[in-house]
């Protein structure tokens, strides 16, 4: 078998491209042309968290930069080994959260489903690296106190898919997942967190929005783009795609060191997002799971990055500047 090159990611089939991701830390940095001196090896991180990355986005990367905003935000590095006060394996609380397998009810009038367990990348900040996922993967079979809880709440209009990342999932299960939750009378809503037409854009295929559409439910899809260079012209194509249907795009990003704390990696950002079709949203300060803790942008430089945002781009490109935090009833807005 001929090994790919970086110009010849795509196969044409989202799900062999899923299958055949970069995993091995060695082999990225090789296709990079990085030196692998230039980082420690550990075991430890690949088994407790281990590269996962799909070749389209290495394919963004820039080759020789070992610090490239878009390899940062995967490559496992020591740090991660460092244990810092006040980062945990839960740090939104979600296990006092999760009443039944799959589901997650923090807010008044909407519910999260883990509607699928894996991810097509390992985001090295990703506040649910240690979640439980293996108690929290329900099939077909399995759904079902879920769903009655949601039918038992009449205040709950909103289903969340999330995970891992929900679009990982076979077409042909998120649409029976979805025909269950469209026959519950007061769900109005359904919204979508993924990365993958950010990292893998080619899923938003045929299928994908041949479901999408079917349901009457309104549909939000919210992607995860951190930076300008994530976004290109398969990332708006996907985005097209989306709205074609009626769906509208949102962003959320998560504040950075390293990658995007500065006035002009987000302003890039924005405009990169608003030039495909998407509309920024959040900007997250840093969940304090373990292993992240190097990847923290103090509070006092986040309000100033903020506040030099707001003064630089009209008021719809700015991302609301919040952090979650454990018990609140929303998203806490940071002035």
């Amino acid at each position: 078998m001929i090994p790919r090159t970086l110009p010849t990611w795509q196969t044409g089939r989202w799900q062999d491209d899923l299958a055949d991701l970069v995993r091995d830390p060695l082999e990225l940095l090789r296709l990079l042309h990085i030196d692998a001196a230039q980082i420690g090896r550990s075991e430890a991180l690949q088994q407790a968290f281990p590269l996962r990355v799909p070749r389209a986005f290495v394919a963004k990367m820039q080759r020789g930069n070992i610090d490239d905003p878009l390899l940062r935000q995967v490559l496992p590095l020591g740090e991660e080994l460092l244990v810092q006060p006040g980062y945990s394996a839960d740090p939104l609380q979600e296990a006092g959260s999760n009443p039944h397998p799959g589901l997650i009810h923090k807010y008044r009038g909407r519910v999260l489903l883990i509607a699928a367990r894996q991810c097509a990348i390992h985001c090295r900040y990703c506040f649910r690296r240690h979640f439980p996922y293996a108690q929290n993967n329900p099939g077909r079979d399995q759904w079902q106190p879920a769903l009655d809880y949601i039918a038992a709440d009449p205040s709950i209009g909103e289903v969340i898919y999330s995970g891992g990342d929900p679009l990982a999932l076979a077409d042909k299960q998120l649409a029976w997942l979805t025909a269950q939750i469209a026959q519950i009378p007061h769900v109005r809503r359904l919204r979508i967190h993924t990365r993958l037409p950010v990292v893998l854009p080619h899923r938003i295929d045929d299928s994908c929005l041949q479901w999408l559409a079917q349901t009457h439910l309104q549909k939000v899809v919210v992607l995860h783009s951190n930076h300008a260079n994530e976004i290109d012209a398969d990332v708006a194509a996907a985005v097209t795609r989306l709205r074609s249907i009626d769906i509208p795009v949102l962003n959320q990003a998560v504040l950075l060191r390293g990658i995007n704390d500065s006035v002009a990696a987000l302003a890039a950002l924005s405009e990169a997002l608003f030039a495909a079709g998407v509309l920024p949203y959040y900007l997250h300060l840093l969940d304090k799971v373990a292993g992240a803790a190097h990847f923290e942008v103090a509070l006092p430089r986040a309000r100033s990055l903020y506040r030099q945002l707001l003064e630089q781009l009209p008021g719809y490109l700015v991302p609301r500047l919040v952090r979650e935090q454990p018990q609140a009833a929303s998203k806490t807005p940071i002035l």
